[in-house]
């Protein structure tokens, strides 16, 4: 399976993908949409295309973003969202299903620890990947987000298949945790 991970940004939007075969990961590409200024509708086109370009050259069987945080600052909140937006609209309109994974979820995943450094996920996705050298933080943030992907994706689907039979036993799943 090839997995296209994006980490969304209205200045800059990382992207990184994975084949997945099996436990094993092997890393295909990586990179960036450099989003020029100009107007909102503008920057968020070229967000849109350049998700879309990705997708045309990569040939990706799934996606996964990484969900907005709060921020500090409400309007860079709103900013960093339409980003995101444009980016699920480009994954959806190229025919992807699309996973959310939160930062803590994403670190988690990579380093061990929801609340790494950027310079520690850039570390061990060098090491994860087998790459000769460090990735950019957009690339490597996008990395990540395909390794989250790769590895929560299979362990949500087997819950997912689950759910009847534990349903009989008065269990559910919510958020990714047994609840009884």
């Amino acid at each position: 399976m090839i997995i296209l991970g994006i980490d969304p940004g209205l200045r800059v939007t990382g992207f990184g993908i994975l084949r997945k075969d099996g436990h094993k990961l092997t890393y295909i590409a990586s990179g960036t949409i450099r989003i020029p200024d100009g107007d909102l509708p503008s920057r968020l086109k070229v967000i849109l295309d350049g998700v879309a370009e990705v997708i045309r050259a990569y040939q990706p069987e799934c996606a996964a973003i990484e969900k907005v945080f709060s921020n500090v600052n409400p309007q860079s909140t709103l900013l960093l969202g339409q980003a995101r937006g444009a980016a699920i609209c480009g994954l959806v309109l190229g025919g992807l299903a699309v996973a959310e994974y939160t930062a803590l979820q994403v670190k988690k995943a990579v380093v061990g620890n929801g609340k790494a450094q950027k310079s520690q996920v850039q570390e061990m996705v060098q090491r994860l990947l087998v790459l000769p050298g460090l990735p950019g933080t957009d690339a490597a943030d996008a990395l990540g987000v395909a390794i989250c992907h790769a590895h929560s994706g299979e362990t949500m689907a087997m819950l997912g298949a689950l759910a009847p039979s534990l349903a009989r036993k008065g269990l559910r799943v919510k958020g990714g945790r047994l609840i009884g």
